[in-house]
């Protein structure tokens, strides 16, 4: 009464399993994510706004490495237009560099929500 039950390999309740293969494969996984992130960080992404007026490229990091601009659609009297194409080309290049990520990710988690 009260006591758990002690099966083999030592674990209460009768699970199955071994401690230090656990932690094996623990750190086998975390070899693997840590690997994964360092090439995802090398990967660059493009993204353009304005038919290709505007091309953003991002890197892995998160990081804005080239913008190039076309300058026939640069115009003094409407800088709000041109800010607006760098904007979204932004924004569409980071989207693209969270979707590479998560789908690399989640080869390695089985798509388990929450562990990456």
């Amino acid at each position: 009464m009260g006591r758990g039950r002690r099966m083999p390999g030592g674990m209460p309740g009768g699970m199955p399993g071994n401690k230090n293969n656990m932690m094996k494969q623990i750190q086998k996984m975390q070899d693997e994510m840590l690997k994964a992130q360092a090439e995802l960080e090398e990967k660059e992404v493009e993204a353009t706004a304005g038919g290709g007026a505007v091309k953003v490229t991002v890197s892995g990091k998160k990081m804005v490495t080239s913008v190039k601009i076309d300058p026939d659609v640069i115009d003094e009297d409407d800088v709000e237009m041109l800010e607006d194409l760098i904007m979204a080309a932004c924004n569409e290049a980071l989207s693209k560099v969270e979707e590479m990520t998560e789908s690399q990710m989640g080869k390695l988690t089985g798509g388990i929500p929450g562990l990456f």
